[in-house]
């Protein structure tokens, strides 16, 4: 069981990592941050492209409902890895990590954010 510190402190020490948020997904808040320049600007982005993303995704799919294990966005320079959590104190959160793309190991960094996220979720 982790406290938001040290979900942070976890997903900067995944290899490659250069910036984590957690973001409040309702209101588009940065709860916590490090590594990034600007965290309300960043969350609001992130926030806005999850929800983008879950309709784009709900509208296309047979039922109208779906559900998003982890977003990767690929970038000229990174990953984006975004994971959302539902957890029972705090409504849905997204956690994000962006990595650096020469060093990341993409696997490694989905694995390792899902553990964190388990972990957050059971605090």
């Amino acid at each position: 069981m982790i406290g938001i510190e040290d979900c942070l402190s976890e997903a900067m020490a995944i290899p490659g990592a250069l910036g984590a948020i957690l973001v409040d997904h309702t209101s588009g808040t940065a709860l916590a941050m490090e590594g990034l320049p600007d965290p309300e600007r960043s969350a609001i982005g992130l926030s806005e492209t999850f929800r983008a993303t879950l309709d784009g995704l709900a509208l296309s799919s047979p039922d109208g409902t779906v559900r998003i294990d982890d977003l990767i966005i690929t970038t000229d320079h990174g990953y984006q890895l975004i994971k959302p959590m539902e957890t029972m104190w705090d409504g849905p959160l997204l956690i994000c990590v962006r990595l650096d793309r020469d060093r990341a190991n993409l696997a490694l960094a989905r694995r390792r954010l899902d553990s964190i996220s388990h972990e957050l979720i059971a605090s």
